[in-house]
């Protein structure tokens, strides 16, 4: 039947060229054949949910033509017998870069000066990151070598996209056929592409992820302004980019929380992106959910780490340890949970794991059918070519392959790939001669002989009085076998011979060397039981616990409200009563209930507070924790830019700064830039989610002074960028207001035209970075500024009131004690640090007691961090102006509570011990201003996300967790898996002067 199947698929390697209806001539006679074939007798699979067992496939011209049982083969057709085989619907990759040039992403080296514009020539956008004037399909070559790579995972039909840049243009949807670029492309234009990468682009913005955010959603806004003020401003890539989103839109995010950010920006603006995923999506399972996006799928398993050494086990995070264990049960996660899913081969450094993966992931608990649906029919109906692939019905292009055995089955091949009715031969397989025979060898006693193992590897066992093994080699139609005649034995039966339909004869040597001639007749397949043994149901594949966030000190189960009520503490209350002695505080409903004595609460749970002391939780105004980064440093003024865009809700400094009793933090721009972005003021809720940590309505932005701002701290190349001196950023804050004025102006003389007139009138160009400086002119958003001398601090105040607005806060405002009457006239606050100074030129006049002074003066005086290890211990930081001073306790609490509320504009809902406020409470075991004090429990809203017993505890089980994950790591390895090397992630702790550059410039730097 081999011989048969192969010789008449072969007549049919011409079907696709039909008729010559192209465009193009050709150099000799036309090919008219019709392409006309019957595969018979296979089962087909025509969707994902459709087999027809002994059902015959029709092709013609490329296409199928019928499919079904009892057809009637049309007269003409060449006839293939796939007996025995399986056809599916060639397999769909969303997410390809097929035919493509390479992308190479530069970056500026340290001997290259910044390049702040656009070098591309035309009338183009002015940011070469934003190129969707690139259409795929202009650049798409056939690639025979790729073409016949991914041929062989069983695609028929790729989506080939241009991975550069931000907005990326068009993919194009084409087959994997060897034809002309014309022939193969499906779909020219499939999907608009997009991600939040800049590419190729060398220009300078953006140097961040916040950057890039914000420059997507400036190109959304000025694209849409573009389509109605064409007569101002020709843009061919604000024309496409418009053009571009008439299609479905593919995102690409490289993890978990660029997936979440992709999706609020789509949102934003009414669009629903398809987003191509990292394969950690799992970790963050219900948000990914509640996107509603589609997830194209990585099948890139991490190998398990080699963790022989315990030291090298030591370089290895709890993080990685699960994802490699975990990484594989991704898809079945996602789909279980009601994600539509497709898969990519196109993160696979080695594309041949592409189907053992897949059978991975079925294994770890995706359905078959749900694995063939994302191969084929969801691929297909997401790109809106439904009509054209992903299944055998009648009409769709003839893509499909023919597989030995049921696709996802262990020991299946694929056969053949025919894409577009072309014929492309991918494997043979060996005829699988397994079973049990019985051997006649001339006139000895009848054995047993068994060929087991595999169709590549058969295994020989022979049995007579006893059991022998043996070797057994098939070439073709001819076999040779060897074994002792008995086990005691060392003397050899040699037989070689051929196969006559299910039976095996030939000649041969017993070990006196008479020759013989020996039958062995075919009774039962062992395949057979192989086969009933592989449909038992797999037992499920044992996992560890799921932790949120994904990483140590993550919880399987997270803390939950509680109505909790302290007893006899001493209770600072940062209020007017001040500190109260052997006092209770009731939290209940995430609120502070009630402050008193002899208080009682029916179901609460009661802490013992007796020499214990209660503080209102630590406010830490100035902070750059858990940030993916910093600076967008790039550009004078980058108000648009937006910290709650690049909020990592997994950074482990949350849960540290738990550990010292902070629970609110501002997460600030840094301080490369006059007007940096705008801030993140959060609640350190641990384990939830970037938006679930956000307090909404708070709303700060970063100003700068000083040093950084006119690069004094970086190299003479970057001399080329406004301002490089200290009048010049006092002339940023001019122009950059003098222009919000003008916009604000120009928006409201458009407001207040009628309707008709405004449907006649295009509107101003809406602009984020104006914005943002508008609501500061309307006391909407509050200016926190980086500061240290005291001339430009009076610069700043002076600017403020020339242009119409307030400065909120000073930080760092190391002179502050010298300006401090002036900071209570204009009405701003301080954040300062303790006692640091002698780390630069501006701070050479810092003094301990400036923060006691601004205090006395009358000043809003705030201690923070501006440092992940120094906010675990700003109860400390505040002591020391006790010392320095002679601030009172009191005071010196609220410089780390109710002071920095003030600050942020939360003293109504937090900052002190009041009834009706946050509970945001923490419980210390001794005096809060003591060395000796540590926290015992930090409740946020009444949540008790750390508590010093539960982290104990908790310690002892990430113990046990990394054994356990060691242990099956080992197993990994003895049984000949793959593994790979530990390598230490060190964690990058962000400061206010981290700007993002290359390697060779951070090192030049130091």
């Amino acid at each position: 039947m081999k011989k048969i199947f192969t010789i008449a698929a072969c007549l049919a390697l011409g079907a696709g060229n039909v008729m010559a209806q192209d465009t193009f001539p050709r150099n000799g006679v036309y090919d008219e054949r019709s392409g006309l074939v019957a595969f018979t007798h296979a089962t087909v699979h025509t969707d994902y949910k459709t087999t027809l067992p002994d059902a015959t496939l029709v092709i013609r011209n490329g296409k199928v033509e019928a499919v079904g049982a009892n057809l009637k083969v049309p007269a003409g057709a060449v006839v293939v017998d796939a007996r025995g085989k399986h056809i599916y619907p060639g397999l769909v990759d969303m997410f390809s870069s097929y035919g493509l040039p390479e992308v190479k992403s530069e970056r500026r080296s340290y001997s290259s000066p910044p390049q702040p514009e656009s070098e591309k020539q035309g009338a183009y956008n002015w940011n070469q990151a934003i190129r969707p004037e690139t259409n795929a399909v202009e650049l798409f070559k056939v690639d025979k070598k790729q073409a016949a790579e991914l041929r062989k995972l069983g695609f028929g039909t790729v989506l080939s996209v241009h991975r550069d840049g931000i907005a990326r243009g068009t993919a194009a949807l084409v087959t994997l056929a060897e034809e002309r670029e014309n022939e193969v492309v499906v779909l020219d234009k499939a999907a608009g592409t997009l991600s939040f990468d800049r590419g190729s682009s060398k220009q300078d913005y953006p140097n961040s992820l916040m950057g890039a955010i914000a420059l997507l959603r400036q190109t959304y806004l000025d694209a849409q302004w573009n389509a109605r003020n064409q007569e101002k401003e020709q843009n061919i890539s604000l024309k496409a980019f418009e053009e571009a989103n008439q299609y479905p839109q593919i995102f690409e995010a490289d993890n978990k929380l660029n997936v979440l950010r992709a999706d609020k920006v789509g949102d934003e603006f009414g669009k629903q992106y398809i987003i191509k995923g990292a394969g950690d999506e799992y970790q963050m399972l219900q948000q990914v959910k509640a996107s509603n996006a589609p997830i194209i799928l990585s099948l890139n398993f991490p190998d398990a780490y080699n963790v022989e050494d315990p030291f090298d086990a030591r370089r290895v995070s709890l993080e990685d340890m699960k994802h490699w264990e975990m990484a594989a049960a991704n898809a079945a996660m996602l789909q279980k949970a009601g994600v539509t899913i497709a898969f990519t081969a196109s993160d696979l450094k080695d594309k041949k794991d592409f189907l053992p993966n897949m059978r991975k992931a079925i294994e770890y608990g995706l359905p078959e059918e749900e694995a063939l649906k994302a191969l084929t029919v969801t691929p297909a109906r997401l790109l809106k070519a439904e009509n054209k692939v992903g299944s055998l019905n009648k009409g769709l292009l003839a893509n499909f392959i023919i597989t030995s055995d049921a696709l996802f089955a262990k020991e299946s091949v694929i056969l053949e790939n025919w894409v577009q009715g072309h014929q492309y031969k991918v494997s043979e397989v060996p005829s699988d001669y397994r079973g049990v025979y019985t051997l006649k060898i001339a006139n000895q006693p009848d054995r047993k002989l068994l060929i087991a193992g595999t169709p590549e590897k058969p295994e020989l066992k022979v049995v007579a009085q006893d059991t022998v093994n043996g070797k057994v080699s098939f070439n073709g139609n001819l076999v040779t076998l060897s074994f002792n005649k008995d086990k005691k034995s060392n003397e050899s039966i040699r037989l070689s011979g051929w196969l006559a339909d299910k039976n095996l004869q030939g000649e041969g040597q017993l070990p006196d060397a008479t020759s013989v001639k020996w039958t062995a007749t075919f009774s039962e397949a062992m395949s057979q039981k192989a086969k009933a043994d592989s449909t038992k149901t797999a037992k499920p594949v044992a996992l560890g616990e799921m932790l949120y966030p994904f990483k140590a000190f993550g919880a399987a189960e997270l803390p939950k409200q509680e109505t909790v009520l302290i007893k006899n503490a001493t209770v600072w209350t940062s209020e007017k009563e001040g500190k109260l002695d052997n006092t209770d505080v009731l939290l209940k409903n995430g609120k502070i209930a009630k402050v008193g004595k002899n208080l009682s609460e029916s179901g609460a749970r009661v802490i013992d507070g007796t020499g214990k002391h209660v503080t209102p939780g630590i406010i830490d105004e100035h902070s750059h924790i858990a940030l993916d980064g910093v600076n967008e440093g790039t550009q004078s003024v980058t108000a648009e830019v937006r910290m709650a865009d690049v909020v990592n809700p997994a950074d482990i400094n949350i849960y540290r700064q738990l550990a010292g009793g902070v629970t609110t933090s501002q997460l600030l721009h840094g301080s490369a830039n006059p007007i940096g972005g705008q801030s993140a003021v959060v609640k350190l809720r641990w384990g939830k989610s970037a938006d679930e940590m956000l307090i909404k309505d708070a709303k700060y932005i970063k100003f700068a002074l000083g040093e950084n701002v006119k690069h004094s701290n970086r190299s003479n190349l970057h001399s080329i960028r406004f301002p490089q001196s200290r009048m010049g950023v006092e002339q940023v804050y001019i122009d950059a207001f003098t222009r919000a004025k003008e916009y604000e102006q120009a928006w409201k003389d458009y407001n207040k035209l009628s309707k008709r007139a405004q449907a006649k009138t295009p509107p101003p160009r809406r602009d984020l970075e104006l914005d943002a400086l508008v609501e500061i002119l309307n006391n909407e958003r509050f200016i926190t500024c980086h500061s240290y001398v005291q001339s430009e601090i009076n610069m700043m105040i002076k600017v403020a009131d020339q242009m119409g607005f307030k400065v909120n806060t000073f930080t760092h405002i190391l002179e502050g004690y010298k300006v401090a009457d002036k900071m209570v006239e204009h009405g701003v606050g301080a954040g300062t640090f303790s006692d640091w100074w002698a780390y630069k030129m501006e701070v050479k006049d810092a003094i301990p007691q400036n923060a006691g002074i601004m205090n006395k003066v009358g000043v809003v005086t705030a201690i923070n961090s501006d440092d992940a290890e120094m906010a675990r211990r700003l109860n400390q930081e505040a002591a020391k102006s006790v010392k320095y001073a002679g601030v009172s306790e009191e005071d010196a609490i609220k410089m780390i509570t109710l002071n920095p509320a003030k600050l942020m504009h939360l003293d109504d809902r937090t900052g002190s011990l009041k009834a009706g406020k946050d509970a945001d409470v923490v419980l210390w075991n001794d005096h809060p201003l003591s060395i000796y004090a540590k926290p015992l429990k930090t409740f946020v809203d009444g949540v008790a996300y750390y508590d010093l017993e539960r982290d104990e505890q908790m310690r002892v089980e990430l113990g046990k967790e990394r054994m356990r994950l060691v242990q099956k790591m080992l197993n990994e390895k003895a049984s000949g898996a793959k593994t790979q090397a530990p390598v230490s992630k060190k964690a990058r702790v962000l400061h206010c002067e981290e700007v993002e550059v290359s390697e060779e410039e951070a090192y030049l730097a130091n």
